[in-house]
């Protein structure tokens, strides 16, 4: 089996493609072959070394969270999943691997796939679907009829978030470059602002829930585009976790993957409410090349799949 590994923490160039044994799954565990892994940019922050506190210091390490495939065996304890399974999910961070022939994940972190959904489609439902979620329902406690801006409203996390939210019934604004305007009012943001052209702070609307799908908005600018709510802030600094101990309107989001979410998400995913386009696919060879644009720059319009032969 392969798999894109790095040995110390540091930039693109460190990747490789590499041949691994999978272990056996531990007690609460699932053996996956991947059929995609969808690239986000944790993949990159993690190699970096920006979560090495949750990380560790164990190397290699392997690149990749998010993944649809076929279940190939499972722990002790397992009752979600059986072998044959078709499912899709995301590891932990502190173990990623993702973006390999097979991987090993918590059975917390799976959900089987619908029959309905494509394994491209269910690729990229992990981490975008995951911590909208965590935002609009576990934090926001967001309901119908009310009004949510999103800030990166065409990014995978932030067209998660417009779904989710018009799938609760809430009305959608939102901000994102001028480019990607034309791709936000087909999702049917009551209004979209192009943030290079646009400052917000003097809008003059006020919402019930600000979410930063983008992580560059000021925390003072989200706060003061409030009504009454909260500003979910995705970009989860030191400092912003201390201010958040002191300010309940501000909730810094961490994406922390459930059971519940997951299968929440494959319903979704069913109805049609929920789907980010793919816009590229490559196999396992290419994808270090992928990563590496996408790491420096690159723009585009949708996902990116690596596909296992």
């Amino acid at each position: 089996m392969r798999r894109i590994e790095y040995q110390k923490y540091g930039g693109p160039e460190g990747m490789y493609l590499a041949d691994f044994k999978l272990p056996d799954p531990k007690t609460g565990e699932v053996a996956i072959k991947v059929h995609f892994a969808a690239l986000n940019p944790v993949d990159w922050k993690v190699r970096n070394g920006d979560l090495k506190l949750v990380t560790g210091k164990t190397f290699p390490r392997a690149m990749g969270c998010d993944f649809s495939g076929t279940v190939l065996a499972i722990g002790a304890g397992v009752t979600r999943v059986k072998p044959g399974d078709a499912v899709f999910g995301l590891t932990h961070v502190k173990n990623c691997g993702a973006t390999a022939d097979a991987v090993i994940a918590k059975e917390t972190c799976l959900a089987k796939k619908p029959e309905t959904v494509s394994f491209e489609d269910a690729a990229c439902l992990g981490t975008p679907g995951v911590t909208a979620w965590n935002g609009l329902i576990d934090k926001a406690r967001l309901k119908a009829g009310q009004h949510v801006f999103v800030n990166g409203c065409t990014g995978a996390v932030g067209e998660a978030t417009v779904q989710i939210a018009k799938m609760l019934g809430a009305t959608v604004s939102g901000s994102c470059g001028a480019q990607s305007l034309a791709r936000a009012q087909e999702m049917g943001l009551k209004t979209v602002y192009d943030y290079r052209a646009t400052d917000l702070s003097t809008i003059g609307h006020r919402f019930d829930v600000v979410y930063d799908t983008a992580g560059t908005m000021p925390v003072a600018l989200g706060l003061s585009l409030l009504k009454g709510g909260v500003f979910l802030d995705i970009d989860p600094t030191p400092m912003k976790l201390l201010r958040a101990l002191f300010n309940r309107r501000l909730k810094p989001i961490i994406c922390t993957a459930r059971a519940d979410i997951l299968d929440g998400l494959a319903k979704v995913a069913v109805s049609k409410k929920l789907r980010l386009p793919v816009v590229e696919t490559v196999p396992l060879a290419d994808a270090i090349p992928l990563l590496t644009a996408l790491e420096r720059g690159r723009k585009l319009p949708g996902k990116a799949l690596v596909a296992m032969q």
